[in-house]
Formats: C-alpha cells, sequence, structure tokens
C-alpha cells in the first residue's frame, strides 16, 4: 500500500505545488506518472507563457518561458525524490504544443537521487544539465529536440 500512497502523495505535491509558477500563472499539466517498483517515468507539458507578458518584447517572452520551463523540470525531479524513497532513477520528459497542437519533446532526462546540484552553480540551465536533463538551448531559448537542431545538449 505504500507505493500507492507515495503516488498519491507525488501527485498532490505537484498539484500544490507547480500550481503557479514564478514566470507563468498557468499551472502545469501533467500527462503521465509512471511508478515502477525503483523507478519512475513522468511526462509533461511545458507551461504556456504568461499572458500578462504579452506587451514585452518576443526575446525576453522566450527566455520567461525557458526559464519557467527549467525550474519545473528542476522542481519535478526533486518531488520524485521526495515521494518515492525507493526510486534513485527518473525518467522525465517535457514536451510543448506546436501550432497543429501535436506534442513536440523539449527537454528528457534521466535524473538520479545522487546527482545533486552544488549551491555554487546559479545558472538553472547549468543545473539542469548537471541534474542529467538534455535540451536544445539557442540563445537562452529552449527549442525542440529535434534531430536537426543546431546547439542542443
Amino acid at each position: 500500500m505504500t507505493p500507492l500512497i507515495n503516488a498519491a502523495n507525488c501527485l498532490r505535491n505537484i498539484r500544490r505545488r507547480m500550481l503557479f509558477g514564478e514566470f507563468s500563472r498557468e499551472p502545469l499539466r501533467l500527462l503521465r506518472l509512471e511508478w515502477k517498483s525503483d523507478s519512475v517515468e513522468c511526462d509533461w507539458m511545458m507551461r504556456p507563457p504568461d499572458k500578462w507578458d504579452s506587451d514585452l518584447p518576443a526575446y525576453l517572452v522566450e527566455e520567461h518561458q525557458t526559464l519557467q520551463a527549467l525550474r519545473d523540470a528542476m522542481g519535478l525531479r526533486n518531488i520524485v525524490f521526495a515521494s518515492f524513497s525507493d526510486v534513485d532513477c527518473a525518467e522525465l520528459r517535457m514536451f510543448r504544443e506546436d501550432a497543429d497542437g501535436q506534442p513536440q519533446l523539449m527537454m528528457t532526462g534521466t535524473v538520479r537521487r545522487c546527482d545533486e546540484v552544488l549551491p555554487r552553480v546559479e545558472s538553472v540551465a547549468m543545473q539542469a544539465i548537471l541534474c542529467g536533463f538534455h535540451f536544445c538551448l539557442v540563445e537562452g531559448v529552449l527549442k525542440s529536440m529535434n534531430p536537426v537542431s543546431v546547439g542542443c545538449r
């Protein structure tokens, strides 16, 4: 019964702690959470830009959305490991809807509990990379992880 309680706590924590972001007031949309005995898989949709950012320059709106997405990824990683004490590895994927409403892979990561972020690392992008996330960042903006993307990590 404990694993079910852990899963329920994880979902509650995601809903409570990820309801609003720092750069977007839209809630995080969880697509899938799958628990296996020693691992977790989680898919979610990238938050859209905040409606109040509509008057800002486009590059600033994209930078805010990127920062929010990176912080969401790190937050979800923390929630997963806090909720499932027996899990040492998680497969996390973030998608964004394209113009046709189809999901595009924006970030993926096989993250491990033992990969800790050093307090002196201030860059959220570098923190995500050190924790095992892979994404395509071009001029400070997340891009789709298609095979021909330039600057993917």
